[in-house]
């Protein structure tokens, strides 16, 4: 079988399909991972074929938010939902269809690269609607794999039960101009896939009528050469803080208020190690570095929170599978892009850590719920039983099957 992943260009979206292509690959199929030109790089350092896509001027701002740290405040809360209400859906849902428009432009090169390798299957980025597209154009089956809750599948729920024929489906002006080009018909995979691989917990999956198929999410973070300190077992309880590898998270400090050099001052008055993997910009606003903190550019969570005692990050779907799966209590305060607020609320309802929120976040509230963290056994209990509820999902290896099988079913 060929597979072929469709990824939008960021780090974080790259890093959740790794373990499933892996998967794949060592099942003995094919696999190939299409992205932007230039984030290849993303793609071959986990060791899986790459397949550049399309010019670099298509996408290149959200390229550049992996590594530009001057970008943040372009970056907003406007996409995060909150189903409860969500009285601005609309305004949601023209924000989102026209950030989809995006990747439209990549339709001709998708379809033509799909024309000459193949594909049984493609896999695409919930951002990647093109893919569909060049899917139903070559006769390979295709699906979604998400990287967070399906606030598109919610919107687009929404929209067909509000429309009353006034105003027009932003959809058309999404769809349009690739299925025209085409000669095809609008259907709803198209836009949501025949089914969608959610390796998010069950619990956190809104109710939709879509099909979603549960996979297990293997924390995959990156390589590098692990320093020898975390292979050494830490004299003192070790505290990991670490705002994500890009986007909202490295706001938090701003948006609460409180410095980060205050925050170490903070957790270095406490009897525990500080490891905080941050971006050098914000590293070097520190001047004073306590005997028992730690400051790191990057080290892969999956290579330092196997020997932690807590995690302070901010509710990014990678961080917070990564201390699941490590089994380490949390505290999360989250900075609203996608379902962090969601996923923060999910972690403490199952005792396995503390929300703080920005307007709450305080150098004393900080050391008194990672005191509470280090100090109470129930916090730890709850890390192990969230990570065996997570663990009930099918993993990568286990999943192949039921990709082979959905593909035959699905292909013309």
């Amino acid at each position: 079988m060929r597979v072929l992943f469709t990824v939008f260009p960021a780090t974080a979206h790259v890093h959740p399909i790794v373990p499933l292509a892996w998967a794949l690959q060592n099942a003995g199929h094919e696999v190939r991972v299409a992205i932007h030109p230039d984030t290849v790089h993303l793609v071959t350092e986990a060791g899986l074929p790459a397949v550049p896509l399309g010019s670099r001027e298509v996408l290149a701002d959200a390229v550049k938010w992996n590594d530009n740290f001057e970008m943040l405040d372009s970056l907003s809360d406007a996409l995060s939902l909150d189903t409860g209400d969500a009285p601005q859906w609309e305004r949601q849902w023209q924000g989102l269809t026209g950030m989809l428009r995006m990747f439209t432009p990549m339709v001709d090169d998708l379809v033509a690269f799909c024309r000459g390798w193949r594909p049984d299957l493609v896999v695409w980025d919930p951002f990647c609607v093109a893919a569909g597209v060049a899917a139903r154009v070559t006769g390979a089956a295709h699906a979604r794999f998400l990287w967070g809750q399906d606030n598109i599948g919610w919107l687009r729920g929404r929209s067909l039960e509000r429309q009353d024929g006034a105003s027009g489906d932003p959809v058309d002006a999404l769809m349009a101009p690739m299925l025209e080009r085409y000669g095809l018909p609008y259907s709803e995979d198209l836009l949501l896939g025949q089914w969608t691989i959610d390796p998010m917990p069950q619990a956190l999956r809104l109710p939709l009528p879509q099909r979603y198929e549960p996979i297990r999410r293997v924390p995959y973070n990156g390589s590098a050469v692990a320093p020898a300190w975390v292979h050494e077992r830490p004299e003192r309880p070790r505290v990991l803080l670490t705002l994500g590898i890009g986007g909202r998270g490295r706001q938090l400090f701003k948006a609460a208020g409180v410095s980060f050099p205050e925050v170490v001052d903070a957790l270095a008055g406490l009897d525990v190690e500080v490891v905080a993997t941050l971006h050098r910009a914000m590293l070097e606003t520190v001047t004073r570095v306590p005997d028992n903190v730690r400051l790191t550019e990057y080290v892969p969570l999956a290579q330092i929170l196997p020997s932690c005692s807590a995690i302070i990050h901010h509710g990014g779907g990678g961080t917070f599978a990564a201390a699941t799966a490590a089994a380490v209590p949390q505290l999360i305060v989250p900075m609203p892009c996608w379902s962090e607020a969601t996923t923060a609320r999910f972690m403490a309802d199952r005792g396995a850590g503390l929300v703080v929120t920005t307007e709450e976040f305080d150098t004393e509230l900080l050391r008194k719920q990672i005191t509470r963290l280090l100090d109470e056994p129930s916090f730890g209990e709850g890390a192990r039983a969230l990570r065996a509820e997570i663990n009930q999902a099918p993993g990568p290896a286990e999943f192949v099957s039921v990709l082979e099988a959905l593909t035959a079913e699905h292909r013309p």
